[in-house]
């Protein structure tokens, strides 16, 4: 158990997140630190360089003497009074030879004698040119050396001598180091500090990012009621956010869902009860009754093909491209939709009571279907010979599309549930069709941003439809034709 524990830690995006950024981290102050050390390095490799360049122009001036220091005349006087005016740096240590032999050292002041090692000896009378200093490193006994190898001749002495003057490089990087190692050891220290801070912090930003893991993992058609805390208003908790308001939808689909099905069942299962019934009492062998029960059966199929049609047409609202706006002129608008209406039952009086003379930026397929939705509810619920009213009327930012007739109005209390799919109003208002023409007809309202409602008025019901006009750069960008089709119809 405790490896799966560590196995799905070191999986986590809190993890590699940490050993990323630690990563990236630490690549970047080795690469600072060790450039720095090289840099540093190289520059006091530098100075020890132009230290041994000063000797030689020290010794020079020595052979070159002056009115207060003649010239020596000999290697012996010149080693002599070099090793007594040359005073030896720090981590400095000098060596004279005469005729190949290690013969002048300073009486004090030298951190390492140089005559002791017999291989660095033997190295300097090996590398020695008489014409010319030579620099080198070497590695002795007391460690890595920078050296310089001069050689000394005077004209008037047959003997030849050299002046040997080393720097210990690892005595002069010692420092050097010291610092790299405290910068080292600083760096370790910020790592383990910025891994801290980093696992910490890490684990509050991504906090929310486990809790949507965990609700992701609950989620199921009945729990979708666990919702994500959320603190702060950077991006992650603008996801969250996001991912609540997305279970908020899924919940509500769910709940649509269900009580769609729970209607559709309630509305399917009475025609089928009534068909199977007359289907079960049946007397093949009567004529007339095999006729009634056949008509019976094709009139309750009709009635749930409506239904179907009317359920498919609902769920459509839903899909992208459902609906078209486009420039419509009202005006001509209505009196398309009158005429339309009046194909619907020409026993009744229709008049066109408000006709409104300005454009507006609304779907005018659907529209259209909606308001003779309305039209067609009119029908129903009146008698032949009254009158219907069509209005169209524009108040402010809202044009509002109505249907008016004379029947028998509709109960105070169902005012508010008329448009609810499959709702029915009692007597008075029928209960022919399937129960969605209004529901469908709110639908097409809400997505266009506004509504459909419903009142009593004297003499009958008036149903509307409230639609926003749309602002005026909308409606004069938009191009279109009154009551077009649209493309894929």
């Amino acid at each position: 158990m405790a490896l799966r524990g560590i196995g799905r830690m070191l999986r986590s995006a809190r993890f590699r997140i940490l050993a990323s950024m630690l990563l990236v981290t630490a690549l970047g102050m080795t690469v600072a630190g060790v450039t720095t050390y090289l840099i540093q390095r190289e520059r006091v490799l530098a100075q020890i360089d132009d230290r041994l360049e000063m000797t030689v122009d020290g010794l020079q001036s020595i052979a070159d003497g002056t009115p207060d220091a003649p010239a020596p005349t000999t290697v012996s006087a010149f080693l002599t009074e070099a090793m007594q005016r040359v005073l030896p740096d720090h981590n400095e240590s000098i060596l004279g030879f005469v005729d190949r032999k290690a013969a002048y050292v300073p009486s004090s002041g030298i951190p390492f004698r140089l005559d002791r090692d017999p291989a660095f000896v033997a190295l300097v009378l090996r590398e020695a040119d008489p014409r010319h200093a030579v620099r080198g490193t070497a590695n002795t006994i007391w460690g890595t050396l920078r050296y310089v190898i001069i050689p000394v001749s005077i004209k008037s002495d047959i003997d030849t001598g050299l002046y040997v003057s080393a720097y210990n490089i690892d005595d002069e990087l010692a420092q050097l180091s010291q610092a790299f190692g405290s910068y080292a050891f600083i760096a370790l220290g910020v790592l383990v500090v910025v891994g801290l801070v980093g696992w910490f912090v890490g684990g509050r930003l991504l906090r929310p990012i486990r809790l949507l893991q965990t609700a992701a993992s609950a989620a199921s058609q009945n729990t979708l009621s666990e919702r994500i805390p959320v603190t702060g208003n950077d991006d992650v908790s603008v996801l969250a956010t996001t991912f609540n308001a997305m279970l908020d939808r899924l919940q509500s689909s769910f709940a649509a869902q269900r009580g769609l099905l729970d209607d559709v069942g309630h509305e399917l299962r009475t025609p089928i009860t009534i068909v199977r019934g007359h289907l079960e009492l049946l007397d093949p062998g009567d004529v007339r009754e095999v006729t009634v029960t056949r008509d019976l059966a094709i009139d309750e199929l009709d009635r749930m093909q409506l239904l179907v049609d009317d359920i498919a047409l609902l769920a459509k609202t839903d899909a992208p491209g459902f609906l078209r706006p486009a420039r419509v002129d009202l005006g001509e608008f209505a009196d398309s939709v009158l005429a339309k209406a009046q194909a619907l039952a020409p026993e009744r009086r229709w008049t066109l009571v408000a006709r409104a003379e300005q454009p507006a930026r609304i779907d005018p397929v659907r529209t259209t279907q909606a308001w003779l939705q309305l039209a067609e509810n009119a029908v129903k619920y009146s008698t032949p010979g009254t009158p219907i009213e069509l209005g169209c009327a524009v108040d402010t930012e809202t044009v509002e599309l109505w249907v008016r007739d004379r029947g028998p109005g509709i109960p105070d209390d169902q005012l508010g549930r008329v448009f609810k799919r499959f709702a029915r109003v009692g007597v008075g208002r029928g209960d022919d069709g399937s129960g969605l023409g209004l529901s469908i007809v709110a639908a097409i309202a809400e997505l266009q941003g506004g509504r459909a409602r419903a009142e009593n008025v004297p003499g009958g019901a008036r149903v509307v439809i409230e639609l926003p006009l749309g602002s005026a750069d909308e409606v004069e960008q938009e191009e279109g034709i009154d009551g077009a089709e649209h493309p894929d119809r």
